[in-house]
């Protein structure tokens, strides 16, 4: 396999979420915790959409997607029974790493609550790191040509 990684960022995926009460805190705000919960969601779902199911890539292939850096920042606070949606999107793609975008909007009006990205190391059921399959690597790369992008 060639050496490669390809930038991008992908079209994103848009995952709608409705603030559950326990995901506040005494306050009434979502506990800035449950942002990095809503990432995994969107980027489950992404993946889901693009042809692939993660829970397959465990069982068919013994490889895991390892979160090893989370960022988020947080621009206005979401509270319980908001409307939000979770759009996702592929940043990069290289041999042993992927590093995924979000960003938490609250419907209606588009309000700008957070953003953030993971970065994440393909491997083996041990931890040690493992090169993306071609399989995977094509089903990412599609997700950024406009002929591979969902509607």
């Amino acid at each position: 396999m060639s050496n490669f990684a390809t930038a991008m960022p992908s079209e994103s995926v848009s995952t709608p979420i409705r603030v559950r009460y326990a995901e506040t805190d005494q306050m009434g705000v979502v506990y800035y915790a449950n942002y990095l919960v809503w990432f995994e969601i969107g980027r489950t779902d992404f993946c889901r959409r693009r042809g692939f199911a993660y829970r397959e890539m465990e069982s068919e292939d013994g490889l895991f997607i390892m979160v090893a850096e989370a960022r988020c920042r947080y621009k206005a606070p979401a509270r319980y029974d908001d409307d939000i949606e979770v759009r996702t999107s592929l940043r990069e793609v290289r041999k042993r790493v992927l590093t995924f975008a979000y960003e938490v909007y609250r419907q209606p009006g588009e309000e700008l609550l957070a953003e953030g990205d993971t970065v994440h190391v393909i491997t083996d059921r041990a931890g040690h790191p493992r090169v993306l399959p071609d399989k995977y690597r094509e089903l990412f790369l599609a997700a950024s040509s406009p002929a591979g992008r969902a509607p």
